[in-house]
């Protein structure tokens, strides 16, 4: 907040992802600040009439989804109408976005036949909470489809990782050409799904059929992700599986990501509270592998993959 009064300068999930970390913050605490600095940051881009500044439907971008997950909480403490008709924009897109065969999401329509594990932290979660909010129970097995399939495509059987990527028409240089997955399993992607999921539970309705699918999908993340859980430090690697490899580094956004997924999971009764034990592990690891604190007393976090293919 000091350092960056206005996050981005475009809709774009990485203030989204910032501005909801705040919002839960404000949450716990009710800090007037907190709240105010995320509705400035959000009224930068919500217009009349529910328009999104620099936002475009018509590229058919999940990323894009994201930061809509701010809009219900701000309608919710406001009444403002736009925030509400700017979510019914996103969902919009999500009603005609490109889909693989078995109806899955296109992550972009310029990522064709292509689901990555990113997409579903980017538009299930919104997707959920619309659904809830907004009296749409068809939508939960739309939200459940998507999470279900790429699962079972980008899943190995050996070591329970899900690989970043499946193309359908395995046309890409990095699909296989067996499965169509990408090649490796990359740390921030699992991260993404594995957060995507517990958060996606807190709006499944209890008798939804495949929400006990959910929670065993979510089970076997964790579970294969602490498996491969760097001992020394209690962080994890960049490329999961190869902590020994010449490159290869421990990255702090996956190991934010990984502890958040199983405490929260934790918390809510979807993992037993063995899994904590992982979890503090991978929190000291981060505050001492990655967190340093500045002359002026601002914190810092580092080792964050910029960005990956």
């Amino acid at each position: 907040m000091a350092r960056k009064p206005l996050l981005a300068r475009r809709w774009h999930y990485e203030p989204g992802v910032a501005l909801l970390a705040l919002k839960q913050v404000w949450a716990q605490t009710n800090e007037q600040k907190l709240y105010d600095f995320v509705k400035r940051n959000m009224d930068e881009f919500i217009g009349p009439g529910g328009t999104i500044r620099t936002y475009r439907l018509e590229e058919y971008n999940l990323d894009q989804i994201r930061e809509g997950c701010l809009l219900f909480f701000l309608y919710e403490t406001t009444g403002d109408e736009r925030y509400r008709e700017a979510a019914y924009l996103l969902r919009e897109q999500l009603r005609t976005q490109p889909r693989t065969s078995a109806g899955g999401f296109w992550h972009k329509k310029i990522y064709p036949h292509q689901m990555w594990l990113d997409g579903i932290y980017m538009a299930s979660p919104f997707y959920a909470e619309f659904a809830s909010q907004f009296d749409e129970p068809e939508g939960f097995d739309d939200v459940t489809h998507q999470i279900v399939l790429l699962e079972e495509h980008t899943r190995d059987p050996a070591t329970g990782l899900l690989y970043h990527a499946w193309d359908e028409s395995r046309s890409q240089e990095w699909a296989d050409p067996e499965t169509g997955c990408s090649p490796n399993f990359w740390g921030r992607a699992m991260g993404w799904y594995g957060m995507a999921v517990a958060d996606v539970l807190d709006h499944i309705p209890a008798d939804h059929h495949q929400r006990d699918t959910l929670v065993g999908i979510l089970r076997a993340t964790i579970d294969a992700i602490v498996r491969v859980q760097d001992p020394a430090s209690g962080v994890w690697f960049q490329v999961l599986d190869q902590g020994g490899r010449k490159g290869n580094y421990l990255e702090s956004s996956a190991s934010c990501m990984f502890v958040y997924a199983i405490t929260k999971g934790v918390r809510m009764g979807y993992l037993d509270s063995e899994y904590l034990a992982a979890a503090r592990r991978g929190y000291e690891g981060i505050l001492t592998e990655f967190v340093t604190v500045d002359d002026q007393g601002l914190a810092n976090l580092d080792g964050i993959c910029a960005v990956a293919g």
